[in-house]
């Protein structure tokens, strides 16, 4: 069901608020009581997870190509770093997203290191609301509760609407101008909406996970 898609990380931010850098923090979460099954990390769980929708995925880095490389091409991802991350996440976007078209790809799935994972059933309801769109439609966004997160799935039109933006631009800005473009899909899934970007955050997701397990 790839259809020519391809999976993009953005990882190359400081994690100043983090104090460590998160894509390499510990995923699955794990309480004293309930080990994660597999040990790995943010970043490589992500790769996983959006390999078994796309054709490839791609990592774009920026200071800390090194310490990802290593969690990238053991889990069969390809890197590219983005030679100006001060410039923030839009240019990492764009780095990632001329990398797709340079592979031949038309379609993206796009997330944010930052963000964990969805379950694989949301990302199955995504991939398929997107294979099934009305061709006036670039983009696919899940929302949870009423709120828009990750990961994004666009096709070509909006993949240029990306590029052609000023680097000075925003990706919410794009995705405004282009609003009718857009379909949002209701999901169950509240990791689509969780963000890590501070240790209290990621303590505060850890022990609702472990929450949830104990159900």
């Amino acid at each position: 069901m790839s259809f020519g898609l391809c999976g993009v990380i953005l990882a190359a931010g400081a994690s100043s608020r983090m104090g460590r850098d998160k894509a390499l923090l510990p995923w699955p979460p794990s309480q004293a009581s309930q080990p994660a099954p597999v040990a790995g990390t943010i970043l490589s769980t992500a790769i996983h997870t959006l390999s078994q929708f796309s054709d490839l995925v791609i990592v774009v880095a920026g200071g800390n190509q090194a310490a990802l490389s290593p969690v990238v091409y053991g889990g069969g991802a390809f890197l590219v770093r983005n030679p100006s991350p001060e410039r923030g996440q839009f240019s990492s976007l764009q780095t990632g997203l001329q990398e797709v078209l340079n592979r031949g790809r038309d379609n993206a799935l796009i997330t944010l290191v930052d963000r964990p994972p969805p379950a694989e059933q949301t990302l199955r309801q995504l991939v398929e609301a997107f294979a099934a769109r009305n061709y006036s439609i670039w983009a696919v966004v899940p929302e949870y509760q009423g709120k828009h997160g990750h990961p994004i799935l666009v096709g070509r039109e909006m993949i240029e609407a990306f590029l052609r933006a000023p680097a000075t631009a925003t990706a919410r800005e794009v995705e405004h101008a282009h609003q009718g473009r857009i379909q949002y899909i209701a999901t169950s899934d509240p990791l689509v909406t969780a963000n890590l970007d501070t240790p209290e955050d990621y303590a505060s997701l850890q022990a609702g996970i472990g929450e949830r397990k104990l159900r």
